[in-house]
């Protein structure tokens, strides 16, 4: 059966209905899934081997069989870890129909099709009985079930639905019981992911001062979790204001709440700054002593011992409400709220001499529900695009162009989502400006927030916001006049990879009626760039695992093979390198050009060559990213920052996801005496505004 889905093209702005086969979301979900990093997450299969078994041998020697419930079983690998460890029979759910059918014949190819019975259904749906999908409740319990933020995947529904339906009362749980950390910390460069900094403007008449609205002082932000990889976050991005404490834990072998609650701690600063992050990991104990431990813990935590690399659990980073000042030796309180799926944390002072009673009454103001963006500009701007909003460098960057080529009397057209370039261009482009406008793809956010933007920096007429598509702009917006100055930064909401923000080319030319000609396009012209790394462990994500502690998992590697081969293969993926270190291989080279001062081609823009390989090591794929020549002398690098020559080792833009194309020969690309060279062909189709590439090593 085919459908037809409508999607909205991110680079011409075009909405376009494709024909998908049914099994459409499903390659979707296998080559963008996590499970191959799952399968090399070494630490974790140990120690989930070493549970089970130390809990069937529990169940052993009490003189009952190991009835085994494995819940979101994915390949079956725990469940044959059981079965190998003695367990009598092994129920494996799995709710996802082609995980579910992988997991039957790795099952079957590692022989344990008579102990491991894979069920294709959710947890709840799950009967237990004489002619139900489980012949008796479980004495096992074994899941993993967890994300970066521990419940976000619907944990504590899943166990609290189990110890009522499915398993036995008193039964063993791999893992035991999983603990959350906190630690309070005061971080300049992670709070610049939450709210809008002042930005100070140079102007002719003096220093202007840009302030965000009043609403966004307070605004509590989205309760989404912020998941990173904390163990690439400089020491010196951040200051620790307590030590790290249990916030709460949750033991898996009793009954499960999943209701909404709270916890609460008492905390000492152990220095005094400015409250404004908390930041989380747990860990899992597989055995009721503790003597199993899997950990998230960061690289400041556990100095001594090895950091065990993954991608499927990271830290969270939670933002308070507002920042809060601490002196050192202050007694706190740190509360964290939590519903099924999501945390969110607040923080109190104690007060002088407070006793148990007062402490009982500090509960009684718990706000338990959910946190709720009232400024709006938490639910236009994601948090890489607030950081990149409050890049000092960035913005300069952005000023000193603009001054280049505003005059006093230029007309202004910005397209650009939620961006503050009108507000500069006003404030550069000196009193008899007439007016500028802007353009909104995410209008109803867009329009609430710059509105209050507007208002709280007196600039509500002076600005003019125009509610239309580049394409519908008519001489009545413009008030008859023509645009002399087009700007955009450019940015997009709905961008995913680097190119799709050639947006603003599509925009551009769809406006070019209402261009003067001498009109000035900033930026002028825009260029990908690419260069062939080697990646410390973002290849694992992409690497086929083979034998997993013993356990054939090849089946799982085809089917992600298949995926990627489905429409993904030829196709780069987005991720935000600073979290993922990589040394390059080659230089970096510019490989396509892009002239904004024209309209779009109705040609393809293509082109071929070869990089050559000036380091020895594994070539694990190509980087692709954009530049933005702003001016003559003034670019934007949405990608690499800076390398350093010697050993190859990447700074990139820590506000942008770069574009990765993972080669599907990687292991064969060792390079030894011999320079080796990359060659490549990227074709950029204008119609469709998609690029295609092909690399061959």
């Amino acid at each position: 059966m085919k459908t037809f889905c409508g999607r909205a093209n991110p680079t011409t702005g075009s909405m376009e209905w494709l024909e998908e086969g049914e099994d459409y979301d499903y390659h979707q979900e296998i080559a963008r899934s996590r499970y191959a990093d799952m399968l090399h997450d070494k630490d974790r299969n140990v120690k989930y081997y070493q549970g089970i078994r130390a809990a069937v041998s529990r169940v052993k020697e009490r003189g009952e069989k190991a009835i085994v419930l494995d819940i979101g079983t994915g390949t079956g690998l725990l469940s044959m870890m059981a079965a190998s460890a003695g367990a009598d029979f092994c129920y494996a759910i799995e709710v996802f129909k082609p995980m579910a059918n992988a997991a039957v014949k790795i099952v079957q190819k590692n022989g344990f099709s008579d102990k491991i019975k894979v069920i294709n259904k959710h947890s709840t749906e799950v009967t237990v009985g004489p002619d139900g999908d489980m012949q008796c409740r479980a004495n096992i319990l074994v899941t993993e079930l967890f994300d970066t933020e521990l419940i976000g995947e619907g944990a504590l529904p899943s166990y609290e639905h189990a110890h009522k339906y499915l398993v036995q009362e008193g039964c063993e749980a791999v893992p035991h019981r999983a603990t959350v950390y906190v630690q309070l910390v005061e971080s300049r460069r992670m709070w610049s992911w939450k709210k809008l900094f002042p930005v100070h403007v140079e102007a002719e008449d003096g220093e202007k001062v840009l302030v965000p609205p009043s609403e966004m002082e307070n605004c509590p932000g989205v309760p989404s979790v912020c998941d990173i990889q904390l163990n690439q976050m400089p020491s010196s991005d951040f200051s620790t204001l307590s030590d790290v404490v249990t916030m709460f834990s949750v033991d898996f072998s009793k009954p499960v709440q999943s209701a909404s609650t709270y916890y609460r701690v008492q905390l000492e600063a152990v220095k005094s700054g400015k409250a404004q992050i908390v930041l989380s990991w747990w860990d899992i104990d597989m055995d009721p002593l503790g003597t199993i431990n899997c950990t998230m813990a960061p690289y400041w935590v556990k100095p001594t011992s090895a950091l065990q690399w993954r991608d499927h659990w990271m830290q969270c980073v939670y933002f308070l409400p507002r920042e809060e000042p601490v002196l050192q030796g202050e007694k706190l309180y740190l509360t964290a709220c939590r519903d099924e799926y999501s945390v969110w944390y607040n923080l109190q002072r104690a007060r002088e001499g407070e006793n148990k009673a007062d402490e009982e009454e500090h509960k009684a103001d718990v706000p338990v529900e959910s946190p709720v963006c009232r400024c709006r500009a938490h639910l236009l701007w994601n948090r890489p695009r607030f950081g990149e909003l409050n890049d000092q460098n960035r913005t300069r960057q952005y000023i000193q162009a603009l001054s280049k080529v505003l005059k006093t009397d230029s007309v202004c057209l910005c397209i650009s989502d939620g961006s503050l370039l009108p507000v500069l261009a006003h404030y550069l482009g000196a009193k008899q400006v007439q007016y500028f406008v802007l353009f909104f793809r995410s209008l109803y956010f867009g329009l609430a927030f710059f509105s209050h933007f507007l208002k709280a920096n007196h600039l509500e007429d002076k600005i003019k916001i125009i509610e239309a598509r580049p394409e519908l702009l008519k001489p009545s917006h413009l008030e008859d006049k023509k645009i002399s100055v087009l700007v955009g930064e450019p940015f997009f909401t709905t961008s995913l990879l680097p190119w799709h923000n050639l947006y603003f080319w599509y925009a551009r030319t769809a406006v070019s009626t209402h261009l003067a000609s001498n009109v000035t396009v900033l930026p002028q012209s825009a260029s990908l760039h690419m260069m062939v790394v080697e990646f410390q462990d973002l290849w694992r994500i992409r690497s086929p695992c083979g034998i997993c502690e013993g356990f054939d998992v090849r089946t799982m590697d085809d089917m992600i093979k298949d995926s990627l081969n489905f429409r993904e293969s030829k196709e780069a993926e987005p991720h935000p390198l600073w979290e993922y270190p990589c040394k390059s291989l080659s230089d970096p080279q510019e490989v396509l050009t892009f002239d904004f001062t024209k309209t779009v081609p109705q040609h393809c823009l293509s082109t071929e060559g070869s990089v050559k390989l000036l380091r020895k090591g594994k070539s694990h794929g190509a980087v692709l990213w954009m530049e933005y020549h702003l001016a003559a002398d003034i670019s934007v690098s949405t990608g690499l920052m800076q390398m350093s020559n010697e050993k190859g080792n990447c700074e990139w833009n820590p506000h942008c996801k770069q574009a990765v194309y993972f080669f599907s020969s990687v292991i064969e690309s060792e390079i030894l005496s011999d320079p080796s060279a990359v060659t490549y062909t990227i074709n950029f189709d204008t119609k469709t505004g998609e690029i295609a590439m092909d690399f061959k090593l």
